[in-house]
């Protein structure tokens, strides 16, 4: 028995599953699995949407390579450590912005007979990506501060405040320019996060600066470098974990599979049990779930699958679910039979 919906605003397509007879039903969810988007309208605002990020995130990786050279001199210039650390910061934050826009680009397009779920997942890459760069970059710049402690070096703090001055503007302006992020977007969350690194170590070299020019103390460059760098270590860490959890199919924050078997049995009568559900991320903000549930005696099973899928959708922001029906005992691997009373598994 395959289970398919006439529900004209949802596209669904059904398939008996391998080896489960006439007892199981499939239902693939409201999306695409590439764009995961059917109405052209809707589609349409995606589009646009990603068009102003792939915009914004390319003009700030403008600004930034531009910065990032004049930090460069300054800091080759001034002897300053904090300069030369943000200078080798900016560098792969404009890696980190030319990849995140990249992203954006690629995240766009279509599926394909290759990649049936699309290029979604490329923002959760990037972010990886961008997160381990930061940590990186991190090591680097506690190695030379702690051999500027052993050998404190002389700094032309004038030239050292006026760039450092410089790059503090260009950097508020390029987090402006970005703006804010949903929550979900891990692609702009990391570019946003080197951005911010950015900012945190303008503001260290310009208090490093008025420290080294009015009390001459020389330490305090590279003690400001290791503060900063563990700063931008902690947000990195976080993203990175972040990111890690999505391409490892990890259940999405706020979701409990526990809790969306519960639902499913407690509110959709024709259900007597829930079982083998997943639940997990394509990307940031797209959640995806399998499940198997059983149905009671003579239930509809087009009707049964509706209310599921709107029920994932309401609750848990479950937007493309694959039910397979059952009004048998589960026989794939790995799912333990189910007795004729049983009400879940």
């Amino acid at each position: 028995m395959n289970a398919h919906s006439s529900d004209p605003a949802r596209c669904r397509h059904g398939a008996g599953g391998a080896g489960h007879g006439d007892h199981h039903a499939h239902e693939h969810g409201s999306h695409d699995h590439g764009s995961h988007e059917h109405d052209p309208a809707e589609r349409a605002r995606g589009l646009l949407a990603g068009g102003t990020r792939a915009r914004k995130l390319l003009f700030a990786f403008g600004l930034t390579t531009i910065t990032l050279v004049a930090e460069a001199i300054g800091g080759i210039l001034s002897g300053s450590l904090a300069l030369l650390a943000d200078a080798a910061h900016m560098l792969v934050d404009a890696a980190a912005l030319l990849f995140a826009w990249l992203g954006v680009l690629f995240a766009r397009r279509p599926a394909d007979a290759r990649r049936s779920f699309g290029y979604a997942r490329l923002e959760v890459l990037v972010g990886y990506t961008n997160a381990l760069s930061q940590i990186l970059l991190v090591a680097w710049i506690l190695f030379e501060a702690a051999h500027r402690f052993l050998d404190p070096q002389p700094i032309l703090s004038g030239t050292m405040l006026v760039v450092a001055l410089i790059g503090l503007a260009v950097n508020a302006v390029v987090l402006g320019v970005l703006g804010g992020h949903d929550h979900d977007d891990v692609n702009t969350a990391g570019a946003r996060l080197h951005v911010i690194g950015d900012l945190l170590g303008s503001v260290g070299a310009v208090t490093a600066a008025v420290l080294v020019r009015w009390l001459d103390w020389l330490w305090a460059d590279p003690a400001i470098s290791v503060l900063v760098s563990l700063l931008i270590l902690n947000s990195a860490w976080r993203l990175l974990r972040r990111c890690a959890h999505i391409l490892l199919e990890g259940v999405p924050e706020g979701v409990e599979v526990a809790a969306v078997s519960e639902r499913v049995e407690r509110e959709v009568a024709e259900v007597l049990g829930v079982h083998h559900v997943h639940v997990w991320q394509l990307a940031g903000g797209s959640r995806l779930a399998t499940l198997h549930a059983r149905l009671a005696e003579g239930a509809a099973a087009d009707r049964a699958v509706r209310a599921i899928e709107e029920l994932l959708s309401l609750r848990f922001g479950i937007h493309h679910a694959t039910i397979q029906i059952e009004t048998d005992g589960c026989r794939p691997h790995g799912c333990a039979p189910l007795s004729p009373d049983a009400g879940g598994g």
